[in-house]
């Protein structure tokens, strides 16, 4: 009987540890509390920024939820005025990815019209989340 408890354990930690995984991919997350002033202006560090807003998204080549990503933080941006859609490639970026702690493809950032972050998400976001973290970026 024990090769069979634990059996059925395992696929029980599994069955688990899938669903947190599925349930915390691509969900917006604020930034750890820090005052205002500390957080870091990211906008010297990338090629463009919006007057209101920036989705700063990191993605690799061969990455599919990359492309997703992308389409949807395109349409977004494409649709508000003075908010732009900026694609980092991580692996050419190493050293920006390091400091900003992205952990995996595709990471995004909500950054503020100041150019620092607001929230964060890991995985694909969905349209209506991305739209939510804009209002309280803007």
């Amino acid at each position: 009987m024990t090769g069979v408890e634990v059996l059925v354990g395992a696929v029980a930690l599994t069955a688990g540890l899938a669903a947190w995984s599925r349930f915390s991919s691509g969900r917006l997350r604020r930034t750890r509390a820090v005052r205002s002033d500390d957080r870091e202006d990211l906008r010297p560090l990338i090629p463009a920024s919006g007057s209101r807003a920036t989705l700063l998204q990191f993605s690799s080549a061969f990455c599919a939820p990359c492309r997703a990503t992308k389409r949807v933080l395109s349409d977004i941006a494409a649709g508000l005025p003075g908010v732009e859609h900026v694609e980092v490639d991580a692996e050419s970026q190493l050293e920006l990815v390091r400091r900003l702690g992205i952990l995996k493809t595709p990471t995004t950032l909500v950054l503020d019209a100041s150019g620092r972050e607001v929230v964060r998400a890991s995985g694909q976001p969905r349209k209506e989340q991305v739209l939510a973290a804009l209002e309280s970026a803007v």
